[in-house]
């Protein structure tokens, strides 16, 4: 008779059987949700006659109507004779169009079908009115400067709970009750090491490689160590790839920092949060002892809340779109990586600090409050204002009360930047300017005094940044992966180019470029002779005058 298994065994198995149960619940009850949700309750479809006057030009408020120029497909050169190319009355095509709810916000109108019915494309670039997907992660409200996560307010979160629970929300749905916290957080610091061959990579870096080129490389590189468990359709390997690259995180980017400055990789310590983690793999070295600041650690902790997810921004619908191809998990988390090292997206709160070194003094301020003010000034005053928040953002709030508790703790008193800072924001939310114009300071501009007083160096923002985003990124790349209308990323475009034409032999070529090369070369010397004869006129009258200066004397 076989022994019976120990009661810790016995615990550990009903725990991962029950866990599993528990994930193929969340799985099918989105894969539901997502089929429900874009139920709509009618279909793209032609009107056979449009009779708005029987309705008293009234429509559903599930609907919208598109009216079509009947036209035909442009060929070419053609159509010039045909006079496709101007504008006619002509006749037209009525369509149903459904219009698909939100939870909360404005509805969207569903084109899905509109190039299969009409052969018609929409032209949006940058995807400033296209909404790519449907989720239920995170939704913005920009004008009423809102920030919700699974429903969640940003500043309550931030206030109530840390990025353990913030990273469980936003992979799961709901906040982790007690027993759900400690075995999602033991999970992730058991996947903190990464394998030493690994940090072999590390050495093929210059001495002097960024931190951000050294993130794009390793973290893709990943996905060579664990290849065999990188099934998108299967449930576990998706998990297990999640918390691999939520745990590593810290652990890669302090390594780059090392690697940077040429000091010795520091380990992960269990007894750490995952916020101590990250600092103590920074500015730890094996030679002395590492006193754990508190306040450093809220600081951090609260960075990463603050940047984990921010809906559909340009690293998330790119991580999306490498996503839809099926590619593994770490290189989505890669590409992620290389988007956001764009200085549009990630270097914002960079060139915070980059614009107090050009302010200079305190003194200096008005002088360039005055030239923010001036719209044939170049200057912009960088942190205030938002491109979404359309009133204060919400972040910036929480940030800023971290920001000062921070500055008081430390009692950094000989900072000069920092100095400035406080006073810009003193002037800036009292000038009647910026608050008309609702041009308040934005997380930008607190997350970059906060990093400035941590002694985070510069070149390390952005990777601060990514470390915080890769939790929203990979909870965007799951719930992708698992979303039953799931399609490969396929953009359309407004093609301007050359109409169809005959090929060209060689020799009947034109050398567009060398004779372009030729004349700037032409010119560049006439430029220099002009020059010469310039000079040599004006020694000649340099010599006349002396001359003339001798005979007087």
């Amino acid at each position: 008779m076989s022994e019976r298994p120990k009661i810790p065994q016995l615990k550990r198995r009903i725990s991962r059987v029950l866990r599993e149960k528990w994930f193929e619940a969340y799985t099918e009850k989105i894969r539901k949700q997502g089929e429900e949700d874009l139920q709509a309750a009618i279909q793209f479809q032609k009107i056979a006659k449009l009779d708005l006057a029987a309705t008293k030009n009234k429509i559903k408020s599930n609907e919208c109507i598109l009216l079509l120029p009947t036209i035909e497909k442009r060929t070419g050169a053609q159509d010039e004779q045909k006079g496709n190319g101007k504008v006619k009355m002509t006749d037209y095509t009525a369509y149903r169009l459904p219009l698909l709810q939100p939870t909360v916000g404005m509805p969207c109108v569903d084109i899905r079908a509109l190039f299969g019915y009409t052969g018609v494309t929409t032209y949006d670039p940058g995807y400033m009115s296209t909404a790519s997907c449907h989720s239920s992660i995170t939704y913005i409200d920009g004008p009423k400067g809102q920030l919700l996560h699974r429903g969640y307010d940003i500043q309550e979160l931030c206030e109530k709970s840390d990025f353990i629970d913030m990273s469980f929300l936003l992979l799961y749905g709901e906040l982790p009750g007690k027993h759900d916290r400690i075995q999602h957080e033991s999970t992730i610091k058991k996947h903190s090491l990464v394998h030493e061959k690994l940090i072999e990579f590390y050495k093929g870096f210059r001495y002097n490689a960024h931190p951000m080129a050294i993130m794009c490389a390793v973290v893709g590189a990943l996905s060579s160590f664990y290849h065999e468990e990188t099934d998108i359709t299967n449930l576990d390997h998706r998990l297990l790839s999640a918390y691999r690259i939520i745990a590593k995180m810290p652990t890669l980017a302090a390594m780059a920092y090392k690697t940077s400055i040429g000091q010795a990789v520091m380990y992960p310590k269990n007894k750490y949060s995952y916020a101590e983690n990250f600092l103590y793999m920074m500015f730890a070295n094996p030679a002395a002892d590492y006193e754990m600041n508190p306040i450093k650690a809220k600081a951090i902790d609260k960075f990463l809340m603050l940047h984990a997810d921010h809906e559909q921004n340009a690293s998330t619908s790119t991580v999306r779109i490498a996503g839809s191809s099926h590619a593994n998990p770490f290189a989505c988390i890669a590409s992620g990586i290389t988007t956001l090292w764009g200085p549009a997206h990630g270097g914002a709160n960079e060139a915070v600090l980059n614009m107090l070194e050009e302010i200079g003094s305190t003194e200096n301020i008005p002088k360039f409050i005055a030239k923010a003010k001036d719209k044939k000034d170049p200057f912009r005053l960088m942190g205030f204002g938002h491109r979404v928040y359309k009133n204060y953002d919400p972040r910036a709030k929480v940030m800023q009360k971290i920001c000062h508790e921070l500055l008081d703790d430390l009692k950094i008193n000989d900072e000069p930047l920092l100095d400035l800072a406080m006073e810009l924001e003193k002037i800036a939310l009292s000038d009647e300017y910026f608050i008309k114009r609702k041009l308040f300071p934005n997380v930008d501009f607190y997350s970059g005094i906060v990093l400035k007083a941590l002694e985070i160096p510069r070149s390390m923002y952005t990777v601060m940044f990514a470390v915080g985003r890769t939790i929203g990124w990979i909870s965007h790349w799951k719930e992708m992966i698992e979303d039953p209308k799931q399609r490969i990323g396929r953009p359309r475009q407004l093609y301007l180019g050359k109409a169809p034409r005959k090929y060209v032999e060689v020799e009947d070529r034109v050398d567009q470029h060398f004779n372009l090369m030729m004349e700037r070369k032409q010119k560049k010397e006439q430029a220099a002779q002009q020059s010469k004869k310039r000079r040599g006129s004006v020694e000649l009258d340099a010599v006349t005058e002396e001359n003339t200066t001798l005979d007087i004397e």
